[in-house]
Protein backbone atom coordinates (compact mmCIF):
# COMPACT_ATOMS: atom_id res chain seq x y z
CA UNK A 1 0.00 0.00 0.00
CA UNK A 2 1.35 3.31 -0.90
CA UNK A 3 3.08 5.28 1.71
CA UNK A 4 0.95 7.84 4.39
CA UNK A 5 2.44 11.09 4.96
CA UNK A 6 2.77 11.71 8.40
CA UNK A 7 4.24 15.52 9.36
CA UNK A 8 6.33 17.91 7.29
CA UNK A 9 8.57 20.02 8.68
CA UNK A 10 11.34 22.30 6.65
CA UNK A 11 9.98 20.68 3.17
CA UNK A 12 10.43 17.14 4.30
CA UNK A 13 8.60 14.67 4.54
CA UNK A 14 7.88 11.96 7.01
CA UNK A 15 6.49 8.28 5.83
CA UNK A 16 6.02 5.74 7.44
CA UNK A 17 4.64 2.19 6.39
CA UNK A 18 1.65 1.06 8.26
CA UNK A 19 -0.59 3.57 9.65
CA UNK A 20 -1.52 0.91 11.92
CA UNK A 21 1.93 0.07 13.46
CA UNK A 22 2.11 3.04 15.12
CA UNK A 23 -1.17 2.85 16.82
CA UNK A 24 -1.05 -0.61 17.64
CA UNK A 25 -1.55 -2.40 20.76
CA UNK A 26 0.89 -4.40 21.54
CA UNK A 27 0.35 -8.46 21.09
CA UNK A 28 1.33 -10.92 23.64
CA UNK A 29 4.34 -13.15 23.94
CA UNK A 30 6.72 -10.21 23.30
CA UNK A 31 9.29 -8.15 24.15
CA UNK A 32 9.54 -4.71 25.54
CA UNK A 33 11.58 -2.27 23.72
CA UNK A 34 14.30 -0.61 25.36
CA UNK A 35 13.56 1.96 28.31
CA UNK A 36 14.90 4.42 26.42
CA UNK A 37 12.87 4.60 23.51
CA UNK A 38 9.94 4.94 25.21
CA UNK A 39 10.13 9.19 25.29
CA UNK A 40 10.72 11.03 22.38
CA UNK A 41 10.89 15.01 22.37
CA UNK A 42 9.54 16.90 19.53
CA UNK A 43 10.53 20.19 19.04
CA UNK A 44 8.44 22.37 16.21
CA UNK A 45 11.67 23.81 14.49
CA UNK A 46 13.73 20.93 14.89
CA UNK A 47 15.36 18.37 11.52
CA UNK A 48 13.28 15.17 11.26
CA UNK A 49 15.48 13.37 9.20
CA UNK A 50 14.64 9.89 10.66
CA UNK A 51 10.85 8.47 10.73
CA UNK A 52 11.21 7.29 14.28
CA UNK A 53 11.94 10.70 15.71
CA UNK A 54 8.18 11.93 14.67
CA UNK A 55 5.51 11.73 16.86
CA UNK A 56 3.57 9.16 15.30
CA UNK A 57 -0.06 10.35 15.39
CA UNK A 58 -2.44 9.86 11.93
CA UNK A 59 -4.68 12.87 10.48
CA UNK A 60 -7.80 12.71 9.99
CA UNK A 61 -8.67 13.25 6.12
CA UNK A 62 -12.29 14.11 7.69
CA UNK A 63 -11.74 16.66 10.05
CA UNK A 64 -13.10 19.79 9.54
CA UNK A 65 -9.93 22.28 7.81
CA UNK A 66 -10.94 24.91 10.22
CA UNK A 67 -10.57 22.81 12.73
CA UNK A 68 -7.17 21.03 11.66
CA UNK A 69 -5.66 24.47 11.69
CA UNK A 70 -6.45 24.81 15.34
CA UNK A 71 -3.71 22.38 15.51
CA UNK A 72 -1.13 22.44 13.23
CA UNK A 73 0.16 25.91 11.13
CA UNK A 74 0.08 25.93 7.66
CA UNK A 75 4.01 24.91 7.58
CA UNK A 76 3.28 21.63 9.26
CA UNK A 77 4.72 22.59 12.46
CA UNK A 78 2.44 21.50 15.58
CA UNK A 79 0.98 24.74 17.06
CA UNK A 80 2.94 25.10 20.56
CA UNK A 81 3.45 27.52 23.23
CA UNK A 82 7.05 26.08 23.56
CA UNK A 83 8.52 22.67 23.56
CA UNK A 84 6.43 19.48 23.75
CA UNK A 85 7.28 16.22 24.97
CA UNK A 86 5.54 13.32 23.89
CA UNK A 87 4.98 9.84 24.88
CA UNK A 88 5.23 8.64 20.76
CA UNK A 89 6.27 4.91 21.76
CA UNK A 90 6.98 3.03 18.82
CA UNK A 91 6.64 -0.39 19.09
CA UNK A 92 7.00 -3.00 16.25
CA UNK A 93 3.27 -5.34 16.54
CA UNK A 94 5.35 -8.42 17.79
CA UNK A 95 7.44 -7.31 20.27
CA UNK A 96 5.80 -6.42 23.43
CA UNK A 97 4.62 -9.36 26.57
CA UNK A 98 1.67 -7.35 26.88
CA UNK A 99 -1.70 -9.09 26.85
CA UNK A 100 -4.38 -8.08 24.17
CA UNK A 101 -6.26 -5.62 25.06
CA UNK A 102 -9.66 -7.10 23.22
CA UNK A 103 -8.90 -10.50 25.68
CA UNK A 104 -8.39 -7.84 28.63
CA UNK A 105 -11.07 -5.81 28.33
CA UNK A 106 -13.95 -7.46 26.65
CA UNK A 107 -15.54 -10.89 27.42
CA UNK A 108 -17.04 -12.41 24.19
CA UNK A 109 -20.41 -13.98 24.17
CA UNK A 110 -21.11 -14.88 20.09
CA UNK A 111 -20.31 -13.77 16.37
CA UNK A 112 -23.42 -12.18 15.24
CA UNK A 113 -22.67 -10.71 11.97
CA UNK A 114 -19.64 -11.32 8.74
CA UNK A 115 -18.10 -9.25 6.44
CA UNK A 116 -15.95 -8.46 3.43
CA UNK A 117 -13.13 -6.92 5.79
CA UNK A 118 -14.03 -9.06 9.04
CA UNK A 119 -16.30 -10.15 11.98
CA UNK A 120 -18.49 -8.75 14.77
CA UNK A 121 -18.79 -9.77 17.62
CA UNK A 122 -21.17 -9.25 20.72
CA UNK A 123 -19.00 -8.85 24.02
CA UNK A 124 -19.66 -7.45 27.36
CA UNK A 125 -17.36 -4.83 28.57
CA UNK A 126 -15.73 -6.38 32.00
CA UNK A 127 -15.37 -2.60 33.29
CA UNK A 128 -18.80 -1.26 32.52
CA UNK A 129 -21.08 -4.60 32.08
CA UNK A 130 -22.63 -3.10 28.81
CA UNK A 131 -22.87 -4.84 25.76
CA UNK A 132 -20.56 -3.56 22.40
CA UNK A 133 -20.22 -5.08 19.15
CA UNK A 134 -16.54 -5.42 18.40
CA UNK A 135 -15.41 -5.43 15.05
CA UNK A 136 -12.42 -7.44 14.22
CA UNK A 137 -10.41 -7.88 10.58
CA UNK A 138 -10.53 -10.90 9.16
CA UNK A 139 -6.75 -11.07 8.32
CA UNK A 140 -3.83 -8.96 9.06
CA UNK A 141 -4.14 -5.29 7.81
CA UNK A 142 -0.84 -3.54 8.14
CA UNK A 143 0.63 -2.41 4.87
CA UNK A 144 -1.75 -4.02 2.88
CA UNK A 145 -4.22 -3.04 0.87
CA UNK A 146 -7.24 -3.06 2.57
CA UNK A 147 -5.59 -0.95 5.66
CA UNK A 148 -6.59 2.48 3.99
CA UNK A 149 -10.53 1.00 4.21
CA UNK A 150 -10.21 0.20 7.95
CA UNK A 151 -8.78 3.52 8.78
CA UNK A 152 -11.69 5.03 6.80
CA UNK A 153 -14.56 3.74 9.02
CA UNK A 154 -12.18 4.69 11.92
CA UNK A 155 -11.83 8.48 10.71
CA UNK A 156 -15.70 8.64 9.78
CA UNK A 157 -16.82 7.67 13.21
CA UNK A 158 -14.32 9.19 15.13
CA UNK A 159 -15.77 12.88 13.34
CA UNK A 160 -19.28 11.84 12.97
CA UNK A 161 -19.53 11.83 16.60
CA UNK A 162 -22.91 10.55 18.14
CA UNK A 163 -26.55 10.87 16.33
CA UNK A 164 -29.57 8.74 16.93
CA UNK A 165 -29.81 7.35 13.37
CA UNK A 166 -25.58 6.81 13.18
CA UNK A 167 -24.46 3.63 14.92
CA UNK A 168 -22.34 4.68 17.80
CA UNK A 169 -18.75 4.50 17.65
CA UNK A 170 -16.74 4.00 21.04
CA UNK A 171 -13.14 3.28 20.22
CA UNK A 172 -11.12 1.59 17.78
CA UNK A 173 -6.94 0.26 18.26
CA UNK A 174 -5.17 -1.82 16.44
CA UNK A 175 -3.42 -5.90 17.80
CA UNK A 176 -1.55 -8.03 15.75
CA UNK A 177 -1.81 -6.04 12.66
CA UNK A 178 -5.50 -6.17 13.16
CA UNK A 179 -8.03 -3.53 13.04
CA UNK A 180 -10.50 -3.43 16.35
CA UNK A 181 -13.04 -1.22 16.39
CA UNK A 182 -15.83 -0.90 19.26
CA UNK A 183 -19.31 -0.04 18.44
CA UNK A 184 -22.74 0.03 19.54
CA UNK A 185 -24.55 -3.09 19.95
CA UNK A 186 -28.16 -2.81 17.66
CA UNK A 187 -30.12 -5.78 19.57
CA UNK A 188 -32.40 -5.95 16.17
CA UNK A 189 -29.68 -7.47 13.99
CA UNK A 190 -29.14 -6.15 10.18
CA UNK A 191 -32.21 -5.07 7.95
CA UNK A 192 -30.70 -7.68 5.86
CA UNK A 193 -31.16 -10.01 8.41
CA UNK A 194 -35.00 -8.98 8.64
CA UNK A 195 -35.42 -9.41 4.98
CA UNK A 196 -33.85 -12.83 5.32
CA UNK A 197 -36.05 -13.93 7.75
CA UNK A 198 -39.33 -12.09 5.69
CA UNK A 199 -38.65 -14.41 2.71
CA UNK A 200 -38.73 -17.01 4.47
CA UNK A 201 -42.04 -16.59 5.91
CA UNK A 202 -43.12 -14.67 2.81
CA UNK A 203 -44.05 -11.39 4.51
CA UNK A 204 -43.31 -7.96 3.67
CA UNK A 205 -42.33 -4.37 5.81
CA UNK A 206 -45.96 -2.70 5.58
CA UNK A 207 -46.23 0.85 4.16
CA UNK A 208 -45.88 2.39 7.68
CA UNK A 209 -42.75 0.59 8.82
CA UNK A 210 -41.41 1.28 5.02
CA UNK A 211 -42.42 5.54 5.44
CA UNK A 212 -40.30 4.60 8.91
CA UNK A 213 -37.43 3.04 7.67
CA UNK A 214 -36.89 5.66 4.45
CA UNK A 215 -37.45 8.56 7.47
CA UNK A 216 -35.63 7.54 9.99
CA UNK A 217 -32.54 6.80 7.61
CA UNK A 218 -33.00 9.76 5.78
CA UNK A 219 -32.00 11.78 9.01
CA UNK A 220 -28.75 9.86 9.47
CA UNK A 221 -28.03 10.40 6.00
CA UNK A 222 -28.91 14.37 6.66
CA UNK A 223 -26.47 14.43 9.17
CA UNK A 224 -23.55 12.79 7.23
CA UNK A 225 -24.51 15.16 4.30
CA UNK A 226 -24.25 17.87 6.65
CA UNK A 227 -20.71 17.10 7.99
CA UNK A 228 -19.58 16.90 4.58
CA UNK A 229 -19.38 13.57 4.05
CA UNK A 230 -21.46 10.56 2.17
CA UNK A 231 -21.39 7.23 2.67
CA UNK A 232 -21.45 5.59 -0.50
CA UNK A 233 -22.28 1.85 0.55
CA UNK A 234 -26.03 2.03 1.82
CA UNK A 235 -27.82 -0.96 1.78
CA UNK A 236 -29.62 -3.31 4.02
CA UNK A 237 -26.92 -5.39 5.67
CA UNK A 238 -25.35 -1.64 6.52
CA UNK A 239 -28.49 -0.50 8.64
CA UNK A 240 -29.17 -2.07 11.98
CA UNK A 241 -32.27 -1.91 14.32
CA UNK A 242 -32.47 -1.10 18.20
CA UNK A 243 -35.47 -2.16 19.63
CA UNK A 244 -36.24 0.72 22.10
CA UNK A 245 -37.40 -0.60 26.29
CA UNK A 246 -40.44 0.91 27.14
CA UNK A 247 -40.13 3.15 30.03
CA UNK A 248 -42.38 5.14 31.33
CA UNK A 249 -41.99 9.15 30.76
CA UNK A 250 -40.62 11.54 33.41
CA UNK A 251 -44.00 13.56 34.37
CA UNK A 252 -44.40 16.77 32.29
CA UNK A 253 -42.56 15.78 29.66
CA UNK A 254 -43.88 15.48 26.18
CA UNK A 255 -43.90 12.46 24.41
CA UNK A 256 -43.71 14.46 21.07
CA UNK A 257 -41.20 16.94 22.36
CA UNK A 258 -38.30 15.14 20.02
CA UNK A 259 -38.49 14.43 16.61
CA UNK A 260 -36.81 11.14 17.18
CA UNK A 261 -39.31 9.20 19.02
CA UNK A 262 -41.00 6.93 16.87
CA UNK A 263 -44.65 5.05 17.97
CA UNK A 264 -43.38 1.75 16.96
CA UNK A 265 -40.02 1.62 18.99
CA UNK A 266 -37.76 0.34 16.66
CA UNK A 267 -35.26 2.63 15.68
CA UNK A 268 -32.95 2.54 12.51
CA UNK A 269 -28.98 3.43 12.04
CA UNK A 270 -26.56 3.55 9.59
CA UNK A 271 -23.20 1.24 9.89
CA UNK A 272 -20.34 0.74 8.29
CA UNK A 273 -18.45 3.67 6.85
CA UNK A 274 -15.59 1.98 5.38
CA UNK A 275 -16.76 3.77 1.65
CA UNK A 276 -17.61 6.66 3.66
CA UNK A 277 -15.67 10.01 1.74
CA UNK A 278 -15.49 13.53 1.69
CA UNK A 279 -17.68 15.39 -0.58
CA UNK A 280 -15.13 18.58 -1.50
CA UNK A 281 -12.35 15.71 -1.72
CA UNK A 282 -13.78 12.46 -3.02
CA UNK A 283 -11.76 9.25 -3.04
CA UNK A 284 -14.36 7.15 -4.17
CA UNK A 285 -14.24 3.15 -3.96
CA UNK A 286 -17.43 1.61 -5.36
CA UNK A 287 -19.46 -0.36 -3.10
CA UNK A 288 -22.01 -2.71 -3.66
CA UNK A 289 -22.75 -2.58 -7.25
CA UNK A 290 -26.31 -3.91 -7.15
CA UNK A 291 -26.88 -0.56 -5.07
CA UNK A 292 -24.48 1.82 -7.21
CA UNK A 293 -25.85 4.99 -8.96
CA UNK A 294 -24.43 5.08 -12.64
CA UNK A 295 -23.07 8.52 -11.98
CA UNK A 296 -20.41 6.67 -9.83
CA UNK A 297 -19.62 4.22 -12.04
CA UNK A 298 -18.94 7.28 -14.43
CA UNK A 299 -16.84 9.24 -12.33
CA UNK A 300 -19.13 11.72 -11.74
CA UNK A 301 -18.91 13.22 -8.35
CA UNK A 302 -20.71 16.45 -8.57
CA UNK A 303 -23.56 14.67 -7.16
CA UNK A 304 -22.57 12.48 -4.41
CA UNK A 305 -24.69 12.87 -1.77
CA UNK A 306 -27.29 12.11 -4.32
CA UNK A 307 -25.55 8.57 -5.25
CA UNK A 308 -26.77 7.77 -1.12
CA UNK A 309 -30.38 8.52 -2.04
CA UNK A 310 -30.44 6.22 -5.26
CA UNK A 311 -28.95 3.44 -3.02
CA UNK A 312 -31.84 4.48 -0.03
CA UNK A 313 -35.19 3.93 -2.23
CA UNK A 314 -33.70 0.63 -3.81
CA UNK A 315 -33.17 -0.45 0.21
CA UNK A 316 -36.54 0.23 0.45
CA UNK A 317 -38.10 -1.92 -2.56
CA UNK A 318 -36.23 -4.50 -0.99
CA UNK A 319 -37.93 -3.89 2.11
CA UNK A 320 -41.39 -3.51 -0.07
CA UNK A 321 -40.82 -7.13 -0.91
CA UNK A 322 -39.24 -6.58 -4.43
CA UNK A 323 -36.68 -9.42 -6.13
CA UNK A 324 -33.03 -9.59 -4.92
CA UNK A 325 -30.99 -6.61 -7.18
CA UNK A 326 -28.95 -7.83 -10.17
CA UNK A 327 -25.46 -7.07 -10.31
CA UNK A 328 -25.80 -6.52 -14.09
CA UNK A 329 -27.25 -7.16 -17.19
CA UNK A 330 -30.60 -5.66 -19.17
CA UNK A 331 -32.80 -4.83 -15.45
CA UNK A 332 -29.41 -3.91 -13.66
CA UNK A 333 -29.81 -1.09 -16.35
CA UNK A 334 -33.89 -0.78 -16.27
CA UNK A 335 -33.16 0.52 -13.05
CA UNK A 336 -30.73 3.11 -13.64
CA UNK A 337 -33.43 4.30 -16.33
CA UNK A 338 -35.33 5.80 -13.42
CA UNK A 339 -37.72 2.70 -12.94
CA UNK A 340 -38.58 1.27 -9.47
CA UNK A 341 -38.31 -2.94 -9.54
CA UNK A 342 -41.61 -4.84 -9.16
CA UNK A 343 -42.84 -4.58 -5.78
CA UNK A 344 -45.65 -7.22 -4.97
CA UNK A 345 -47.60 -5.48 -2.60
CA UNK A 346 -49.43 -2.64 -3.12
CA UNK A 347 -48.59 1.15 -2.29
CA UNK A 348 -50.22 3.94 -2.33
CA UNK A 349 -49.43 5.87 -6.03
CA UNK A 350 -47.41 8.92 -3.83
CA UNK A 351 -45.42 6.50 -1.99
CA UNK A 352 -44.21 5.07 -4.99
CA UNK A 353 -43.52 8.12 -7.24
CA UNK A 354 -41.24 9.61 -4.14
CA UNK A 355 -38.78 6.00 -4.49
CA UNK A 356 -39.05 6.99 -8.55
CA UNK A 357 -38.02 10.25 -7.50
CA UNK A 358 -35.04 9.23 -5.76
CA UNK A 359 -34.32 6.87 -8.41
CA UNK A 360 -33.99 9.48 -11.42
CA UNK A 361 -31.59 9.26 -13.91
CA UNK A 362 -30.09 12.92 -13.36
CA UNK A 363 -28.95 13.08 -9.50
CA UNK A 364 -29.69 16.74 -9.39
CA UNK A 365 -33.56 15.71 -9.68
CA UNK A 366 -33.43 13.58 -6.70
CA UNK A 367 -34.70 15.23 -3.39
CA UNK A 368 -31.83 15.42 -0.63
CA UNK A 369 -31.70 13.97 2.66
CA UNK A 370 -33.08 16.86 4.20
CA UNK A 371 -35.65 17.49 2.09
CA UNK A 372 -36.92 13.32 2.45
CA UNK A 373 -36.87 14.88 6.23
CA UNK A 374 -39.80 17.27 5.83
CA UNK A 375 -41.56 15.47 2.94
CA UNK A 376 -45.15 15.12 3.61
CA UNK A 377 -45.54 11.93 1.97
CA UNK A 378 -43.38 10.71 5.18
CA UNK A 379 -43.95 13.46 7.83
CA UNK A 380 -47.80 14.13 7.10
CA UNK A 381 -48.16 15.71 10.57
CA UNK A 382 -45.62 18.12 9.47
CA UNK A 383 -47.09 18.77 6.53
CA UNK A 384 -50.83 19.86 8.33
CA UNK A 385 -48.72 21.28 10.88
CA UNK A 386 -47.08 23.69 8.10
CA UNK A 387 -50.28 24.16 6.75
CA UNK A 388 -51.64 25.64 9.62
CA UNK A 389 -49.03 27.81 10.55
CA UNK A 390 -49.59 29.29 7.16
CA UNK A 391 -53.26 30.04 7.77
CA UNK A 392 -52.88 31.49 11.07
CA UNK A 393 -49.42 33.84 9.52
CA UNK A 394 -52.82 35.02 6.72
CA UNK A 395 -55.21 35.70 9.86
CA UNK A 396 -52.63 37.29 11.59
CA UNK A 397 -51.13 39.97 8.99
CA UNK A 398 -55.50 40.33 8.44
CA UNK A 399 -55.43 41.59 12.08
CA UNK A 400 -52.96 43.76 11.57
CA UNK A 401 -54.07 46.02 8.88
CA UNK A 402 -57.49 45.80 10.68
CA UNK A 403 -55.72 47.18 13.77
CA UNK A 404 -53.51 49.61 11.97
CA UNK A 405 -56.89 50.97 10.33
CA UNK A 406 -58.38 51.50 13.45
CA UNK A 407 -55.93 53.13 14.80
CA UNK A 408 -55.99 55.22 12.28
CA UNK A 409 -59.88 56.21 12.37
CA UNK A 410 -59.47 56.74 15.77
CA UNK A 411 -56.65 59.70 15.55
CA UNK A 412 -58.84 61.04 13.15
CA UNK A 413 -61.83 61.44 15.46
CA UNK A 414 -59.53 62.58 18.13
CA UNK A 415 -58.82 65.07 16.20
CA UNK A 416 -61.90 66.25 15.27
CA UNK A 417 -63.40 65.89 18.46
CA UNK A 418 -60.50 68.29 19.93
CA UNK A 419 -62.08 70.74 17.57
CA UNK A 420 -65.49 70.04 18.23
CA UNK A 421 -65.49 69.53 21.90
CA UNK A 422 -65.47 73.22 23.44
CA UNK A 423 -68.50 74.16 20.70
CA UNK A 424 -70.26 71.55 22.04
CA UNK A 425 -70.50 72.51 25.50
CA UNK A 426 -71.26 75.64 24.82
CA UNK A 427 -67.35 77.82 25.86
CA UNK A 428 -68.15 81.58 24.60
CA UNK A 429 -64.15 81.87 24.60
CA UNK A 430 -63.70 79.44 22.00
CA UNK A 431 -62.76 80.93 18.17
CA UNK A 432 -64.31 78.10 17.31
CA UNK A 433 -67.93 78.90 18.30
CA UNK A 434 -68.80 81.12 15.32
CA UNK A 435 -68.66 77.31 13.73
CA UNK A 436 -71.99 76.11 12.32
CA UNK A 437 -72.48 72.68 12.95
CA UNK A 438 -74.88 69.96 14.18
CA UNK A 439 -73.02 67.00 16.28
CA UNK A 440 -74.68 63.98 17.21
CA UNK A 441 -72.48 61.93 19.70
CA UNK A 442 -72.21 58.68 19.92
CA UNK A 443 -72.84 56.47 23.00
CA UNK A 444 -69.21 56.58 24.09
CA UNK A 445 -70.24 60.85 25.47
CA UNK A 446 -71.22 60.82 28.68
CA UNK A 447 -72.94 63.82 28.71
CA UNK A 448 -77.09 64.05 28.31
CA UNK A 449 -78.23 66.03 25.42
CA UNK A 450 -79.90 68.25 27.23
CA UNK A 451 -77.13 69.77 29.05
CA UNK A 452 -75.20 70.14 25.77
CA UNK A 453 -77.93 72.67 24.80
CA UNK A 454 -78.12 73.93 27.86
CA UNK A 455 -74.62 74.92 27.46
CA UNK A 456 -73.50 73.50 31.00
CA UNK A 457 -69.72 73.35 30.76
CA UNK A 458 -69.10 69.17 31.57
CA UNK A 459 -66.98 68.39 34.61
CA UNK A 460 -63.24 67.18 34.31
CA UNK A 461 -64.09 63.44 35.22
CA UNK A 462 -66.83 63.79 32.09
CA UNK A 463 -63.89 65.45 29.64
CA UNK A 464 -61.43 62.50 30.94
CA UNK A 465 -64.31 60.00 30.40
CA UNK A 466 -65.12 60.94 27.05
CA UNK A 467 -61.11 61.56 26.30
CA UNK A 468 -61.06 57.79 26.89
CA UNK A 469 -63.92 56.49 24.94
CA UNK A 470 -63.04 54.50 22.23
CA UNK A 471 -66.48 54.40 20.86
CA UNK A 472 -66.79 58.50 20.08
CA UNK A 473 -68.55 58.93 16.23
CA UNK A 474 -69.05 62.45 15.15
CA UNK A 475 -71.05 62.96 12.27
CA UNK A 476 -71.63 66.41 10.64
CA UNK A 477 -75.07 66.07 10.05
CA UNK A 478 -75.68 69.69 8.38
CA UNK A 479 -74.94 73.44 9.08
CA UNK A 480 -77.01 75.07 11.44
CA UNK A 481 -76.44 78.22 13.99
CA UNK A 482 -75.27 77.28 17.31
CA UNK A 483 -77.53 79.08 20.14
Amino acid sequence: RPYTTLLKSKNKLVFQKSLLSKTAFPSSGTKVPPKGFRHLRFTPGADLDDSTQAPLVNINPFTPESYRQMLFLPNGKQKTRGEMELDSVIYPLKESNMVSRYKKEFLELERIGVGEFGSVYKCIKRLDGCVYAIKRSKKPLAGSSDEHVALREVYAHAVLGHHPHVVRYYSAWAEDDHMIIQNEYCNGGSLQDVLLENAKLGQYFSETELKEILLQVSMGLKYIHNSGLVHLDIKPSNIFICHQLAVASPAGQDESDSEDEFSSGVVYKIGDLGHVTSVTNPQVEEGDRRFLANEILQEQYCYLPKADIFALALTVALAAGTAPLPHNGAMWHHIRKGNIPPIPQKLPQHFLELLKVMIHPDPAERPSAMALTKHPVLRPSRGKAVQLQTQLNVEKCKTAMLESGLAQKEEKYQVVAEILFPIVLGSRNCPMTSLSATVSWGIGFPCRQDRIRSGRVASIREKREWKRSMCLQVFVLHEVTLI
